[in-house]
């Protein structure tokens, strides 16, 4: 237990301190001079050529214990029962808990979380349908320790705060769990390393549960795409735009901590939900793979302002200051050449949006709204409505859950990622993202924030794989 603590304790750490590497006025001012030549010497040749990227990008330490990571992803042994123990069931926990009382072969028999009342909520839900009273663990932030040391469970599933993703799998995976966690699985490269080497030591599956890859725009763009009807994919545009001011300053839920995240950090604090797609539909870990990453920020005003409109003069909230700058633009590169766009804004007033724009040769899907472009079969330089591509295009787990009714979770996709898993684990299937995806997607945010703490230079994503992506099979059109 003292080991975990410490885990937390060095995240915590992490959050008050400068982990970015430091560059000096030397270095930098030789990386603009090799930079120049480098473009002077790009222009000479004609291109870089695909792949090409600048040698001048920071790289990230490589751990101590190398990445050995399986010839196939990994596919553990069939199971006639998933018996699930859930690590915090607030807001998302609860509405995960619902989907799992719905799914045939899932089986909910332990429930922690450090307040009872949510707990027992959870229980009330379990018993509810039918399923035996779980056992409760409610002493405290770390007894999820105990409920991996001490139940017989299949999968350990974690909707905590940031900081005990982590550690939670950890335990999981160390006590012969699988492990699923809410997004992002990581905010520090320390913990993304982690995962990745006690799931490759424990063979056990570790997933970040990024639900926008099961939403139905995404994944008719995945379909469009993997039936070829926008040619070879070029670019992709993402991020999470979403207004979270009230959210911050709120006296419970995410309230109690997300903010202190924007006191501290600068970058992009939460990529997952705008990139997961996009990296899916690009094949990111499964024949390309991130190369490098630019990142920039604004000022930070927005939490500042709402803290004066809302607060009264002499509220605490209003002598806050902040890192965080409010628009974060990130820059990515793919090794076989493909661009990526990336944005975070959730300090500022706007609509939602995930952006969720795939570029291909012969047409584009675009998302905020909705809409098609296809060379030839729509009108030149007109939008097509999605709809029109229902007949086609449309994924083949939506045509399923579209007969469906009373999902849990934003519209029906947090009910696909949590049978996709059950469905995976029954029967012995890799799943659909793995502890690889979780840690090249989540590299974002400790990434973004050395770029930005470097005036913006490229920083080298590690390759979690080991060089294995290279070889593995691109995702398929799944199904439940």
């Amino acid at each position: 237990m003292n080991s975990v603590r410490q885990e937390i304790q060095n995240v915590d750490l992490a959050m008050s301190e400068s982990r970015k590497p430091k560059v000096s006025a030397n270095s930098r001012r030789d990386f603009i001079r090799r930079s120049a030549a480098g473009i002077g010497a790009a222009a000479l040749s004609g291109c870089a050529g695909p792949g090409a990227s600048t040698a001048s990008a920071i790289t990230t330490p490589e751990p101590l214990l190398a990445p050995m990571s399986p010839e196939n992803p990994l596919a553990a042994p069939p199971m006639e029962v998933v018996r699930i123990g859930f690590v915090g069931v607030g807001g998302m926990g609860t509405a995960h808990v619902k989907n799992l009382l719905q799914i045939p072969g899932a089986r909910i028999q332990a429930v922690c979380d450090i307040r009872e009342e949510h707990a027992l909520r959870a229980s009330k839900l379990i018993t509810d349908a039918g399923q035996p009273k779980p056992t409760l663990y409610t002493r405290g932030e770390f007894d999820f320790l105990r409920l991996c040391e001490e139940e017989d469970l299949d999968l350990v599933y974690t909707a905590t705060p940031w900081r005990y993703h982590v550690p939670v799998c950890v335990a999981a995976m160390e006590n012969g769990k699988h492990a699923a966690t809410e997004v992002p699985a990581s905010y520090t490269l320390e913990g993304c390393w982690k995962l990745v080497n006690t799931a490759e030591a424990y063979g056990k599956h570790c997933v970040m549960m990024e639900n926008c890859n099961y939403d139905r725009p995404e994944l008719m763009a995945f379909n469009m795409i993997r039936k070829g009807l926008l040619g070879e994919v070029l670019h992709g545009e993402c991020g999470y735009l979403h207004d979270l001011r009230e959210i911050k300053f709120s006296d419970n839920g995410e309230g109690l901590w997300r903010r202190e995240h924007s006191k501290v950090r600068n970058g992009n604090l939460y990529p997952t939900h705008g990139l997961g797609p996009i990296a899916q539909c690009m094949d990111i870990n499964r024949g390309d793979y991130f190369d490098y990453i630019v990142s920039m920020s604004s000022p930070s005003r927005g939490l500042q302002d709402y803290a004066k409109e809302h607060f009264p003069p002499d509220s605490p909230m209003r002598k806050e200051t902040y890192a965080l700058g409010d628009v974060n633009v990130s820059l990515i590169k793919t090794i076989n050449g493909r661009t990526i766009y990336l944005s975070h804004d959730t300090n500022l007033p706007r609509p939602y949006s995930r952006i969720n724009m795939v570029q291909g040769t012969k047409g584009l899907f675009s998302g905020y709204p909705n809409r098609v472009y296809i060379e030839g079969v729509s009108k030149p330089h007109t939008w097509d409505t999605w709809e029109t591509y229902f007949d086609t295009y449309d994924h083949p787990l939506w045509k399923a859950e579209s007969k469906e009714e009373g999902r849990a979770g934003h519209g029906g996709m947090d009910y696909l990622e949590d049978a996709r898993l059950i469905k995976c684990l029954l029967e012995g299937q890799p799943t659909d993202m793995n502890v690889y995806d979780a840690a090249a997607i989540s590299a974002v945010c400790a990434l973004s924030e050395m770029s930005v703490a470097n005036g913006s230079l490229p920083v080298r994503f590690p390759d979690f794989t080991g060089g294995r992506w290279k070889e593995w099979e691109p995702l398929g059109l799944v199904t439940l």
